[in-house]
């Protein structure tokens, strides 16, 4: 049996602490790891769906046969390794603001890293990935400016429950805006959120693009003992 508890890394960032931990649930008898920015979970390999399913719902609505994707968030790596499960996926850009997180997937400290290292059509990106949203240059350094079929991003805990105070022109008008101008005609921009779906920001990405919706992911979570909600929000750009 693994160690009851274990901290993987400790880090100072600009934005917090982050730490990387592993610990032994006796009551479901597994590892579980878990990402903490100071005293906020980041993610849970307990609980996955909801990072999943912006994987799957995102490319679901994306209609080119070898889609360009960006994943904004690496985190555990589930959205990205969901993405990498489509065979007739063309690329994968993954950015993440925090250069120990890509390193513990380089380095094979988390399970699903050499899913993502090993697959040519990914690669992991260091960067602010709301700056490179606001830039004309986009996401890709190779290729400036280049135009994505889908734009997927698991970073804030929710458009109004922000990690940093950075992240908050994003979710405006003129910052979402910015952000469509890097799909391509028909692209899909998908959004992961702790909480219920929010009809008011819906509908700010329905002013913006050509569609919008809210998905609500619904999930036990057995250590409260009831169903949880967060969702994944969807909008694409006109075709």
């Amino acid at each position: 049996m693994s160690p009851i508890f274990e901290e993987l890394d400790y880090r100072e960032t600009p934005i917090g602490a982050l730490s990387l931990r592993r610990r032994h649930d006796l009551r479901l008898g597994e590892d579980v790891l878990e990402i903490k920015l100071g005293d906020a979970f980041l993610m849970s390999s307990r609980f996955t769906a909801s990072e999943i399913a912006l994987a799957r719902l995102g490319l679901a609505d994306v209609t080119s046969d070898a889609p360009d994707v960006v994943v904004g968030g690496l985190g555990l790596g589930y959205t990205a390794a969901t993405v990498l499960e489509d065979a007739g996926v063309g690329s994968l850009v993954v950015v993440d603001m925090l250069d120990a997180v890509i390193g513990w997937h380089r380095d094979g400290l988390l399970p699903l890293g050499p899913v993502l290292t090993s697959d040519p059509r990914c690669r992991l990106v260091q960067g602010d990935f709301f700056a490179l949203a606001a830039a004309d240059a986009g996401f890709d350094p190779d290729r400036p400016g280049r135009k994505l079929d889908a734009i997927l991003v698991d970073i804030d805990h929710a458009p109004e429950d922000l990690l940093d105070d950075g992240s908050a022109g994003f979710y405006t008008t003129d910052g979402l805006t910015a952000l469509a101008r890097h799909l391509k005609p028909g692209g899909v921009f998908g959004l992961w959120s702790n909480e219920p779906p929010d009809d008011a920001f819906t509908g700010r990405l329905a002013g913006i693009f050509a569609a919008a919706r809210a998905e609500p992911v619904v999930f036990d979570n057995p250590y409260q003992g009831n169903m949880v909600t967060q969702t994944v929000y969807l909008a694409s750009v006109a075709a």
